[in-house]
């Protein structure tokens, strides 16, 4: 029950149901807020216990200054959490344990139950394996279930034991996608309440949901699990970035377009740890798919959330996706009631302001390693010319000779080329060279919930095959929707034949190609790629690009609309400026450009119009938690706490509380630590944390063998996320890494010093060295380190590691986080200063004094750093809240909600 201090407690009727609402205009100055923090708010408000949400609190919040930086603590209490299969088992897993935690404190097992509701989306586990075939789908699921059996046992128990836990299982769609058609409420009910739908999720892309007006942003499993357990997310009132749309798009661009735009926009401005909040005329001009689109990239450009405000075109949406009348009217009064609709014209009070005018929005598409990095289309064949420089051996790019004779590198105008003949299965042949697309995937919750582009990409497969065009030979084409309902209306519009034709089969209902479950190569062109050092290229329609990330043979990768990825399977190379050149010859010898097959905006509307109706929702959503029959027949275990089968690579309990104490022990300083990793800048979580393949030569991949896994049946680290000892093998691992203490080598290499001389080691190996010695282990790094998804694996594989702190320029909010929630301590170098202009190599002794400062209820602004090399300095302590400190004092958050909920 709230305090109530502000008499905000009130009553909304619609129709003929009453709700209780707290209004926020009991708030002094709550009517000049942005959309954003009026959903803080009235959190304050209904949640105001008077011990951790105070009326300072509301009043802070009432009495915000846009310029200030950001100082003030509150408690934001979630309404629920979401979360994907990846990232969720890993929860479940912890959940189970601290079930038998409690148990062993003498505490009862049942405490540790999810108190906000809790949804899981299994969308992570499939591989297109299989494609190109009519049958692709149905044996990339057969395979999905062979692999993951164990997982979605321990999901399904999950789905039982726990109350408010519920489980979409595999083939329905994306998690992001699902949310916004059928999860999301916009405006809560419980308990006979009304208020805001808010959400953390363990996926960085929650922010998806913002579009629909829904606060919510992606947190670490830990996180989330401390959600679902009753616990508040600690947070500053954060900075409000305003960003102002004017005009509309010109017809020939698209929503990816615009985010594409939009992303490049932000990144230079600067908006990590922000709200970005989106107003102005040019929001009603923009459709809900398209502010979906939007919303979900705002990881990419570095904000906590990218929300846009509550207006007519919500209520459509909702309308649209088969939400019933009464939620939908109650969404409008109580969004009306509180000051959440929009007023196009209004300008509320925010930090700093953007602006775009959307007819400016040019065709565009990113890479090949980083989302922000936008290309203008008709320049991207000219930039892939620079790029690939940096992606050719140095004999490529001397025109030296160091190959067998019959692979000569060779220059055409100046670029980098090495053609190379390929046969396939069936005896033909074909050649590829640098820049050929080997991967072309329509994937990724980021357009696929978007009608338009899917439409366009359909349209533009229909005009190329009544060309006579179709992919090339050497291109994996796949598609995977986002939900049915995709499939639906392509069916619908009888447009399914043609994507068929031209290779984009469906291969599975899943994120597949942009997390990095593309699948292998057909054999032939691996071996091509691999064997004459090819820098080939992916191009999909997702919101990740990152090195290593999509397929281990593609070097390059580039971010595209659906409508895009197909074009470059038919031209088949990013040699091809395809706003200019044949992307292929018609029946009669004709070339073929891409304007002769690009769809008018008129004609995709009338396909979004004609082909897509509520019906389509209602049938896909009906009984979703349901499962089909594999989904129903999995067997499972009975009762509260979970039967760990000793002999399972997927599913082991960790060891988190082993040894726990109801009381924590004292922080510690840090003595003798050496260096296991000195990083660069931009170092993601993708370098961090374990994701794709597993190869045979590597720590986990020995882990696995020895316990009798075949290779073919390795799976990906994502599948294998509730398995801490597969995990810490892979933890540093990315094969892309580029570890400064060994110089010349790529992956997981550091040097162990618990060795003469230091040697060149798998981080994994001299980690157990540095661990058995008693040796601590501390990370040096650059500026943006753990940018990227919200992985809570980077964080618990590191502190699983022996790392106890890491040292970097600056941090992004989500892994910072994380770590703290593992027990590792986050410092930051000096204003100005680096691992570099300090002259650290990395092969030093450190040690951190200083930390014990915790101890006293407060946290230190800086702890003394020094070195056996003489070097020295203050880092800045970036444990930035109280709620922080506390869960470092009980070695991370897991600890401290155990221990909080046995205290009560």
């Amino acid at each position: 029950m709230s305090a109530n201090s502000f008499d905000a407690r009130s009553t909304l009727q619609v129709g003929d149901e009453s709700y209780e609402i707290f209004r926020l205009d009991k708030v002094e100055g709550a009517a000049r807020l942005p959309y954003s923090l009026k959903v803080l708010l009235e959190n304050l408000l209904r949640t105001e216990d008077g011990a951790n949400i105070t009326a300072d609190h509301i009043r802070a919040l009432g009495g915000w200054d846009s310029q200030a930086q950001p100082s003030q603590e509150i408690q934001f209490t979630p309404a629920r959490v979401i979360m994907q299969d990846f990232t969720g088992v890993p929860c479940v897993v912890d959940l189970a344990t601290m079930r038998e935690a409690v148990k062993e404190l003498g505490g009862d097992p049942a405490k540790i139950n999810p108190l906000a509701p809790a949804e899981l989306v299994i969308d992570h586990s499939v591989i297109a394996d299989k494609f190109g075939t009519a049958d692709a789908f149905g044996q990339n699921v057969e395979l999905e279930y062979g692999r993951n059996k164990e997982r979605y046992q321990f999901l399904r128990w999950g789905q039982t034991a726990f109350d408010e836990f519920k489980v979409v299982p595999p083939g329905t769609g994306i998690v992001h996608q699902v949310n916004i058609e059928h999860l999301a409420r916009t405006v809560m009910v419980r308990n006979g309440q009304a208020y805001p739908d808010t959400l953390v999720g363990t996926d960085s892309h929650t922010t998806m949901v913002n579009g629909l007006g829904v606060l919510g942003w992606g947190v670490g499993g830990i996180e989330a699990e401390a959600a679902m357990l009753g616990q508040p997310v600690s947070m500053l009132i954060p900075r409000v970035v305003g960003f102002k749309l004017t005009g509309e798009l010109t017809p020939g661009t698209t929503a990816t377009d615009l985010v594409l735009t939009i992303t490049e926009m932000l990144r230079k401005h600067g908006v990590v740890g922000k709200f970005v909040e989106f107003y102005g005329e040019g929001v009603a001009a923009t459709s809900l798919a398209n502010r979906a689109t939007i919303g979900n990239m705002s990881p990419e450009f570095g904000s906590t959330a990218a929300i846009f405000p509550i207006d007519e075109e919500t209520l459509n949406y909702l309308r649209l996706t088969g939400r019933d009348a009464q939620q939908v009217a109650l969404v409008e009064a109580y969004a009306k009631e509180q000051g959440l609709w929009l007023d196009p014209a209004a300008e509320p009070d925010f930090s700093e302001k953007l602006e775009l005018d959307l007819s400016t929005v040019v065709p565009s598409i990113a890479g090949p390693k980083r989302p922000q990095d936008r290309i203008v289309l008709a320049e991207a064949a000219t930039q892939f010319e620079r790029d690939v420089l940096n992606y050719v051996s140095d004999a490529d790019e001397a025109g030296e000779e160091s190959f067998p004779a019959s692979d000569a590198p060779a220059a055409t105008n100046g670029v980098p080329s090495r053609p190379t003949t390929v046969t396939a299965p069936d005896g033909s042949t074909y050649e590829i060279d640098h820049g050929a697309v080997t991967v072309a995937a329509i994937t990724s919750c980021t357009n696929t919930s978007n009608p338009y582009v899917m439409v366009a990409a359909a349209l533009v497969a229909k005009k190329a095959v009544e060309k006579g065009l179709t992919r090339k030979p050497w291109v994996k084409t796949t598609l995977a929707p986002g939900s049915k309902v995709v499939t639906d209306y392509f069916d619908k519009a009888g447009l399914t034949p043609y994507l068929d034709k031209v290779g984009f089969n469906l291969v599975g209902y899943g994120c597949t190609t942009c997390i990095g479950n593309s699948g292998p190569l057909p054999e032939e062109v691996s071996k091509a790629v691999n064997d004459h050092d090819l820098a080939v290229t992916s191009v999909l329609s997702g919101n990740r690009n990152f090195e290593g990330r999509i397929n281990p043979d593609v070097k390059m990768n580039y971010l595209a609309s659906p409508p895009l990825v197909v074009a470059y399977a038919l031209a088949g190379s990013m040699k091809v400026d395809i706003t200019k050149d044949a992307l292929g010859t018609d029946q009669d010898g004709n070339p073929v450009h891409l304007k002769d097959i690009w769809p008018s905006e008129a004609e995709v509307n009338d396909v979004v119009a004609n082909a897509i109706g509520e019906d389509m929702f209602n049938k896909s959503y009906q009984d979703v938690f349901a499962g089909d029959a594999q989904w129903q027949a999995l067997s499972i275990p009975t009762g509260n706490t979970f039967e760990w089968d000793p002999q399972s690579t997927y599913v082991r309990k960790p060891p988190y509380f082993e040894g726990m104490a109801m009381e924590p022990s004292p922080v510690q300083d840090i003595a003798g630590a050496r260096v296991l990793a000195k990083l660069g800048d931009s170092v993601t979580t993708d370098h961090i944390s374990p994701a794709g393949a597993i190869k045979a030569d590597t720590p986990a991949g020995k882990y696995l063998t020895e316990h009798g896994v075949e290779r073919r049946d390795f799976n990906s680290y994502g599948s294998r996320r509730g398995n801490h000892e597969v995990m810490i093998r892979g933890t540093f691992a990315n094969i892309r890494l580029r570890n400064q203490i060994a110089p010349g080598t790529e992956g997981g290499y550091t040097r162990d010093f618990t060795q003469d001389g230091g040697p060149v080691s798998f981080i994994y190996d001299a980690s157990q060295n540095y661990q058995a010695a008693g040796t601590p282990l501390v990370i040096l790094a650059g500026k943006e380190y753990g940018s990227g998804s919200s992985r809570d694996w980077a964080a618990k594989g590191t502190a699983l590691l022996g790392v106890k702190a890491v040292v970097a320029e600056s941090y992004e909010r989500i892994h910072r986080s994380n770590l703290i929630g593992m027990g590792v301590l986050p410092l930051q170098f000096p204003e100005g200063q680096s691992a570099e202009s300090l002259g650290l190599t990395g092969e030093e002794t450190f040690a951190v004094s200083g930390v014990t400062g915790l101890n006293d209820g407060t946290t230190p602004r800086t702890v003394k750093v020094t070195t056996d090399s003489g070097v020295e300095f203050d880092a800045v302590v970036r444990i930035d809240t109280p709620g922080e400190a506390d869960y470092y004092r009980n070695g991370g958050i897991m600890q401290y909600v155990l221990r909080s909920l046995l205290r009560k």
